[in-house]
Formats: C-alpha cells, sequence, structure tokens
C-alpha cells in the first residue's frame, strides 16, 4: 500500500467553497470533504425558499438531502470509488427537525442499510446548506486501477 496522498477535483462537482480538494485518496480510502446541495451547473443551491428580496424564508430539507447525495456520488466517481464502496458517512443538520425527512432520502439511496452513519446537529452550514454530508469510502481496487 502507498503512503501517496491524491487530491481529487471532481470536475462536474460544485467547487469547494474554501481551500480544501474535494476528496483525498490515501491508504486505500477516499475521504471526501462535506458536500453541499449546490448545483454544480447553476452555483444555486437546491431547496431554498427565498422572499423577493432574496432572504431565505425556508428550505426543502428532501430536495437539498437529494443535491448533497448526487454531489457526493459526483466525488466517489471522481476518485474511482461509489455508494457501494461507502463505508461511513456524517451528515450535519442545521435543525434536527429535518432528521426525517432527510433519511426518507437517505433510505432511498441505502435500501440495505448503507455504511455505518452519524447524524449530528450543528448551528449552521455555509453557502445556505441546510445539511452537508461527509464520507469515508474504499478506493478504486487494484483490479479496477488496471
Amino acid at each position: 500500500m502507498s503512503d501517496e496522498i491524491v487530491r481529487v477535483h471532481a470536475a462536474d462537482a460544485p467547487d469547494p467553497l474554501g481551500p480544501y480538494p474535494h476528496a483525498l485518496i490515501a491508504g486505500g480510502l477516499v475521504l471526501c470533504s462535506g458536500q453541499g446541495a449546490r448545483d454544480p451547473a447553476t452555483g444555486e443551491v437546491a431547496g431554498l425558499e427565498c422572499d423577493g428580496e432574496g432572504r431565505v424564508t425556508g428550505h426543502d430539507i428532501r430536495l437539498q438531502t437529494e443535491a448533497c447525495l448526487a454531489n457526493l456520488r459526483r466525488v466517489l466517481a471522481a476518485a474511482g470509488s461509489g455508494f457501494e464502496r461507502l463505508l461511513e458517512v456524517n451528515v450535519y443538520l442545521c435543525d434536527m427537525g429535518d432528521f426525517a425527512g432527510m433519511n426518507e432520502v437517505y433510505a432511498r439511496h441505502f435500501p440495505d442499510g448503507g455504511p455505518v452513519r452519524t447524524t449530528i446537529g450543528v448551528a449552521g452550514l455555509p453557502g445556505g446548506n441546510f445539511i452537508e454530508i461527509r464520507a469515508v469510502a474504499l478506493g478504486p481496487s487494484s483490479e479496477e486501477e488496471q
């Protein structure tokens, strides 16, 4: 096993909001940075409800969860991995009242239970997100790399 660290940038995922990569591949693992609900094509955050002056007045956690999982899928694919290789997922919610809606969407993506998961309530997230999802997955197998 190599001690090399590879930084991953997924061209079809939204750019990170700070100075960090989408993911790192190291020690046979893919460590993904948290993914929000921003649409990579438009830069708009999915599921936000705004008033006429652009102030956020509400959100649809189901749409935000779908967008987060789509972005996570893009990052994993760029790293040569996928949902079937996920080991751990951490979900960060601004409102734990959104847990049931998030869990409903999450369960559709992982009908057999999926990876281990922790859900944490947080005071706030950047960029208009009410949810962020980070993950750890197995990297590409040696057969897939060849």
